[in-house]
């Protein structure tokens, strides 16, 4: 630990930036996962989770947690997914 008071707090404040991160992070995992299972399962019901999650990304990109091209990436991954699975159930009906 170390000695200097400015060095603990910026140890400390580093400490809580990495939690809080950590947790949109994981947060973000949980709602592609989510999503994904939704669009696998029934896609006709699945833009609503499709809309949390990327309302969820944007929030955790505009707050700097993630890259706006990584952000990008994973709401084009989910909704090319739902948009496949869209089609193959209109190619099937």
């Amino acid at each position: 630990m170390p000695n200097i008071k400015s060095v603990i707090k910026d140890v400390q404040k580093s400490r809580e930036r990495e939690r809080r991160n950590t947790s949109a992070k994981s947060a973000i995992k949980t709602m592609v996962k989510k999503t994904r299972i939704a669009i696998d399962t029934n896609p006709a019901e699945a833009n609503d989770q499709l809309l949390k999650a990327i309302s969820l990304i944007d929030r955790v990109e505009d707050k700097g947690i993630i890259h706006r091209n990584t952000a990008a990436r994973r709401k084009s991954r989910l909704m090319k997914r739902l948009n496949k699975a869209n089609a193959a159930n209109t190619t099937q009906a």
